[in-house]
């Protein structure tokens, strides 16, 4: 029996058969300006010419999957003969969705799996704790581990004890990287050009030139200078889909501080936007957004957790999820944490290799894992008891 492992993100769903390699596919639908009529599924991304002006159709509104057609449609894609294609009669399936899921979603999940694909068995989990899972293999000492996955729509702070998650501890912060693109586009439409409707280019902006700052108000100071003394601005040369296919940052050298270029490219010259974007990770308070940043509703977590734990705790971060990929991240949240943390308790920060993948490989190893079997509800399980044998095994 196939296991197949989907950590099915609002962004991207990361896919494969436990016993090979992951894939990361966009887990949307596509229209592009220039073939309004045809829609692009998924890692068809590829096939379009002119991704200008590109207009996404997504499966996941504010973090919930509720427009399951479109849902329907990338599945399709990604178990079809295109792709992986499923045996469903002889395969299991892992699929991850978020936390406090609604049960109307639950309900329509089980349903799709079990009656319109049919697969063998299933196993609904969260991300999260697919995350813990992968750590505590990892370190198998440890007993405690913090989750902290800052995703496209929100970011979520998980505790969990020996893999059970303590429900108690699980905070939101209602900022993703959804936000941080479009809080991004409407800065450089507001400054210099237009760009509501791109959000995929922004989107590739945002990943290469963003950052995270250790020190705010000296790097707002520097992104003030003039000139070359300015060491955080970059020119940002925006694709233009014929000759220049991906927008890349310009290097060092190449910039020229004062007048026009030369070359005809379009460009965005980018300061102070490069760390006052993530910023809003640490203080979403910035734009309006009246909640906790993401050290605070750290520490908000562990004290809500017993207090022979919080050591524990404090040790054992783990970060996953695309957010953690700016550079600087970890070490301002590790510092900010040092900071609001209690002086004799020791702070660790661990960001893996790929934060990204971090949670569908916790999947395959679950997969491989002797117990594997008894956590799973079978088809022959779901068309004898329906949606509340799923209740009952799956830990939601």
């Amino acid at each position: 029996m196939a296991t197949l492992v989907l950590d099915n993100g609002a962004y991207t769903a990361k896919i494969g058969y436990s016993q090979e390699k992951v894939s990361v596919i966009p887990n949307c639908q596509f229209r592009s300006k220039t073939s309004r009529l045809k829609t692009f599924t998924a890692n068809q991304l590829d096939e379009i010419k002119d991704p200008s002006g590109l207009f996404y159709i997504l499966p996941f509104q504010k973090g919930y999957l509720v427009n399951w057609d479109v849902q329907r449609k990338v599945w399709d894609h990604l178990f079809g003969k295109e792709m992986f294609k499923v045996d469903f009669a002889d395969t299991s399936v892992v699929i991850t969705e978020p936390y406090f899921n609604f049960s109307s979603i639950q309900e329509s999940m089980n349903e799709i799996l079990f009656e319109e694909y049919q697969f063998q068995s299933a196993l609904r989990i969260n991300a999260g704790s697919l995350s813990a899972h992968h750590y505590f293999h990892t370190k198998p000492s440890e007993l405690c581990c913090l989750v902290v996955d800052s995703g496209f729509s929100f970011t979520h702070i998980a505790p969990y004890c020996r893999s059970r998650k303590m429900k108690e501890g699980i905070r939101r912060i209602n900022v993703g990287g959804k936000l941080l693109t479009n809080h991004l586009k409407e800065i450089i439409s507001y400054r210099q050009l237009h760009v509501m409707d791109e959000t995929h280019v922004i989107n590739q902006v945002k990943e290469d030139v963003c950052y995270v700052s250790s020190q705010f108000y000296e790097d707002m100071e520097i992104a003030q200078m003039k000139g070359e003394e300015n060491s955080v601005m970059r020119d940002y040369v925006l694709p233009d889909f014929s000759s220049i296919k991906k927008g890349f940052c310009k290097p060092r050298e190449e910039m020229v501080f004062s007048g026009k270029y030369k070359t005809g490219e379009q460009i965005l010259r980018l300061a102070n936007e490069r760390f006052a974007v993530p910023e809003m990770l640490f203080h979403p308070a910035d734009i309006g957004i009246q909640e906790m940043g993401i050290p605070e509703a750290i520490v908000d977590s562990i004290q809500s957790l017993p207090e022979d734990m919080q050591p524990h705790f404090y040790q054992n971060i783990v970060l996953t999820g695309g957010n953690t990929l700016f550079p600087g991240f970890r070490e301002r949240l590790e510092a900010e944490l040092r900071s609001l943390a209690p002086a004799h308790l020791p702070v660790s920060v661990l960001q893996p290799a790929n934060p990204i993948c971090y949670s569908w490989e916790g999947g395959k190893l679950l997969a491989h894992s002797p117990d594997y079997d008894e956590i799973v509800v079978t088809r022959e399980d779901y068309e004898e008891n329906g949606h509340c044998i799923c209740e009952e095994k799956f830990d939601i």
